[in-house]
């Protein structure tokens, strides 16, 4: 049931008029129903491993009681091994589910590449959709405890609710327990303002899913299903609309994702900053899946020392993040080298003091200035390549394809035909309303938050956008992320 499918606005309707009209400002009872609709929410999405999701979350709730248990006798030390065990069990679980197979296959090459032979067998292993978004939540709650921000959630439903919230539970963002589990022990009445902002959000972010993402795919795919008998100029615009594709589509999600929540009165963790418009790597990622760069920041990168050390420590610091980081993403050695690949781009950045930027590009003018955009080019550039190696599907594809792209062919026309053409062209339409759109509202939380001050303008945005993503509604086209 994807959230931007008519299954899930038949769901949502249903589930938006029992929650505020029986169970008006009835929070406990609000929680129940909410928890209701996110187990069956996941179970149509993933039935087989509905009783993982419940017995994962039963085991952090005692964790945490655990901890607090023995924090109060003042014995700290077992309440820092309770969360130790928390964490070590979620790392056991990712490690098991999706990276058990990788390093089976992974050391059984390495000894057959040097004569060693091995008849190890992978494991049919069956990968919980939105494993790796469930497992951090849970992971950064029994930390929150251990660390005295927030005291255990007493009530199981408060708790499960927050681990299994549906409309962030398969793709984030990321939530932290000290700032969701209190909304939810509060009152939720119905609040127009915020509804209003929600369905702006979320068609926002269905024009982004269904008229970027969805209408380039069919380019990319062919394009890079082939890409070793494609022109350097080819393999490079599909480079660039990948790189918009991914934002598109990622973001899109968590557009969606936030104004459903909103609709519900709750406030969830902004994930997307307008990435693109970032003057250097470090602000890139500070605005990308923020969620999850200040869940590796906090619970990573700070307890190693962070950038408080000598620059080789903070180094060193950085590149443990950004593998991790690419690990996070999937059991591939193409993740594993893109989160490295980021990770080096920080060298500069660590050798050499780093200048305070304005909060957002061309502060206080309608556009950036020369330098500003030089450096925002860059650094898309940079990221540009990056994705390459994220959306290969090996090491080796990922090196041919960047090598095939400064081939002689880079400078020919792009070889793209007939119905693609007609894509591309609407894609790049599309692209432009992006930017405009986004550049626009960069001091908001999102690209259509605000659209003119005319009524008349707004509504007329509103109607053409969802004329357009009605006419480039499509079924089956699932998120990039749901695999992660």
């Amino acid at each position: 049931m994807s959230i931007n499918s008519i299954e899930f606005l038949l769901f949502f309707v249903v589930i938006f008029f029992i929650y505020y009209f029986p169970l008006k400002e009835k929070s406990k009872a609000q929680n129940a129903f909410l928890l209701f609709a996110s187990y069956f929410f996941y179970g149509y999405a993933d039935l087989k491993m509905l009783p993982l999701l419940i017995v994962t979350t039963l085991v952090y709730y005692y964790l945490g009681l655990g901890i607090s248990h023995f924090k109060v006798k003042g014995n700290k030390n077992a309440g820092l091994l309770i969360s130790t065990i928390g964490i070590i069990f979620g790392v056991i679980l990712l490690l098991y589910f999706k990276y058990l197979n990788f390093f089976v296959a992974s050391f059984s090459e390495m000894f057959n590449s040097i004569g060693l032979q091995t008849n190890v067998q992978t494991f049919n292993i069956i990968l919980p959709i939105g494993i790796s978004f469930i497992i951090f939540r849970l992971i950064g709650y029994v930390i929150e405890v251990n660390r005295g921000t927030i005291e255990p959630t007493r009530n199981i439903v408060t708790f499960s609710t927050f681990v299994a919230f549906f409309p962030c539970l398969l793709s984030g963002p990321i939530d932290r327990p000290q700032k969701f589990i209190p909304q939810l022990e509060k009152k939720r009445p119905f609040n127009y303002e915020m509804a209003v902002d929600g369905l702006r959000q979320i068609l926002w972010g269905m024009f982004k899913k269904m008229v970027i993402a969805d209408n380039l795919s069919p380019i990319i795919n062919g394009i890079w299903a082939d890409y070793s008998n494609q022109a350097g100029s080819t393999l490079f615009l599909a480079a660039i609309l990948y790189t918009f594709q991914i934002y598109a589509d990622f973001s899109g999600y968590s557009d969606m994702a936030i104004g459903v929540a909103k609709i519900l009165g709750f406030n969830v963790a902004k994930n997307f900053d307008y990435p693109y418009f970032s003057r250097n790597i470090s602000e890139f990622w500070r605005k990308w899946h923020m969620s999850l760069t200040s869940w590796l920041t906090d619970y990573i990168y700070i307890p190693l020392g962070g950038n408080r050390c000598s620059k080789s420590r903070h180094f060193f610091n950085t590149m443990v993040v950004f593998t991790i980081c690419g690990l996070w993403h999937g059991a591939n050695w193409t993740f594993i080298l893109w989160g490295i690949y980021n990770g080096l781009l920080f060298l500069p950045l660590v050798l050499r003091k780093k200048k305070k930027l304005p909060k957002v590009a061309g502060e206080g003018r309608l556009l950036p200035n020369a330098h500003e955009t030089l450096n925002i080019l860059g650094t898309f550039f940079l990221a540009t390549f990056g994705w390459i190696i994220f959306r290969s599907a090996s090491v080796h594809d990922a090196f041919l394809y960047i090598k095939e792209i400064f081939s002689i062919s880079l400078f020919s026309m792009p070889n793209i035909r007939g119905f693609q053409l007609l894509n591309l062209l609407e894609g790049f339409l599309a692209i432009a309303v992006l930017i405009l759109f986004e550049w626009v509202n960069r001091r908001n939380d999102f690209g259509l938050q605000s659209c003119g001050k005319s009524k008349a303008m707004r509504w007329a945005i509103y109607l053409i956008l969802s004329f357009v993503c009605f006419l480039f509604f499509k079924t089956n086209q699932p998120f990039i992320y749901f695999q992660f």
